[in-house]
């Protein structure tokens, strides 16, 4: 008889574990809108390439994050790590709970609370972006970084306004912008971004590009993302109605 009941409360402590440890990660990034580090900070950017991958600057790069979407999509495991500019840390790893969207790792300072380096990877391991600071100053610095809402209605909005289009697992409307003499929707899973654009004319195919022309316009697919899921989302679109995405767009987006 006591059997199932040990088995419950080991599936229910791992349930808090793993709550504590998305929770803790979430905390952390709300902390990181109004605290940040600074001090000397290297960037490598290998996805898309560059031919100077690294560089030197005082800041971790702003990574748009929303935490409601992380916590729906991804797996959050928090571990020890050595330290970090002379800073003790915790690591925490962000697995996509589906699809084939990029992996990450955040590093967080046990005292301010606030990131001090992050790492993407693709689904195969190969690193796309790599942000770590080599050392930091005594006291981190006041910011203001709002946090970034998903639009209520945008998802019904751009299915209606590209019939047929299929977001890549995890990945939901998150943003509408003008680009041009066209539109650039985000789509977000919570950390990796794709943009999905709509544009007089095409883009040539290359690693993490999409294009599909569709009537008299082009529909883009940019990200890291491999081929397939990417094309497979622009495959079914029947028709481009940009005039449905008009009331997402922002004063300042609409004038431009």
């Amino acid at each position: 008889m006591r059997r199932p009941v040990l088995l419950a409360a080991l599936l229910w402590a791992g349930g808090v574990a793993q709550a504590s440890d998305t929770d803790d990660l979430l905390a952390a990034l709300q902390q990181a809108q109004t605290l940040a580090a600074r001090g000397t900070a290297e960037v490598s950017v290998f996805f898309p390439p560059r031919s100077v991958p690294t560089r030197q600057t005082n800041a971790l790069p702003v990574v748009p994050f929303r935490p409601a979407l992380i916590a729906a999509h991804f797996t959050v495991k928090r571990s020890e790590a050595p330290s970090l500019a002379g800073r003790d840390v915790t690591r925490f790893d962000l697995t996509p709970k589906v699809g084939q969207a990029a992996r990450w790792t955040i590093w967080v300072d046990r005292t301010w609370n606030v990131p001090l380096a992050f790492e993407e990877r693709m689904p195969d391991g190969t690193l796309a972006r790599r942000a770590v600071f080599t050392s930091v100053r005594a006291q981190p610095a006041r910011v203001q970084r709002p946090l970034l809402p998903v639009p209520a209605g945008l998802r019904a909005a751009v299915l209606t306004a590209l019939p047929g289009v299929r977001f890549p697992p995890g990945f939901t409307p998150a943003a509408v912008k003008t680009r041009g003499n066209g539109l650039e929707i985000t789509l977000s899973d919570g950390i990796n971004v794709l943009a999905l654009v709509i544009a007089p004319r095409g883009v040539r195919a290359a690693p993490g590009v999409a294009s599909r022309r569709v009537g008299n316009r082009f529909v883009w697919l940019v990200g890291n993302l491999p081929d397939a899921p990417l094309r497979s989302a622009l495959a079914g679109i029947q028709t481009v109605d940009e005039g449905e995405l008009g009331t997402f767009l922002t004063t300042g987006d609409s004038n431009t």
